[in-house]
């Protein structure tokens, strides 16, 4: 069965998160894994334009009401009209979590991931001091996305 991949973090980012992001989802299609995201821009739209780049399947889980709001990368856009309570869905559809920068919205995403018992993997991202090994550190696309296919 394919892997489920979200890739969290802030719909605006720099040059160097966004990099990083379309690298992940670019690595994930080759892997033959789905990415998931929130379906808007930043690091979400990198993500699926590296993924789409290699023929994958990107789900956008949309906080609106309005399936056209998605990135234009996104293959299935699901519109919740749950705003920002849509990231928990985001994080249930998945195996595994890569959080690449991030503001309040991947925090959030990462707390109920981290509930969940699912896989974190950070690629500059938060950092939680009350349990510092709880998110999986990673230098490189290519070692996030390793670490996000190993669990």
């Amino acid at each position: 069965m394919q892997r489920y991949v979200a890739v969290v973090g802030s719909g605006s980012c720099s040059p160097q998160e966004a990099l990083a992001a379309e690298q992940i989802g670019s690595l994930l299609a080759r892997a033959d894994a789905v990415v998931v995201c929130g379906g808007l821009s930043g690091v979400m739209e990198a993500a699926c334009r590296g993924a789409r780049r290699e023929g994958g399947l990107t789900v956008g889980i949309l906080p609106g009401s309005d399936r056209s709001a998605a990135n234009p990368h996104v293959v299935v856009a699901i519109a919740t009209g749950l705003g920002e309570l849509r990231n928990g869905l985001v994080v249930r559809a998945a195996d595994a979590v890569v959080a690449v920068g991030g503001e309040f919205g991947t925090l959030s995403e990462i707390g109920f991931a981290l509930k969940l018992g699912r896989r974190v993997i950070g690629l500059a991202t938060w950092e939680l001091s009350q349990k510092p090994d709880s998110i999986l550190r990673a230098s490189s696309a290519e070692e996030a996305v390793r670490l996000a296919l190993e669990g």
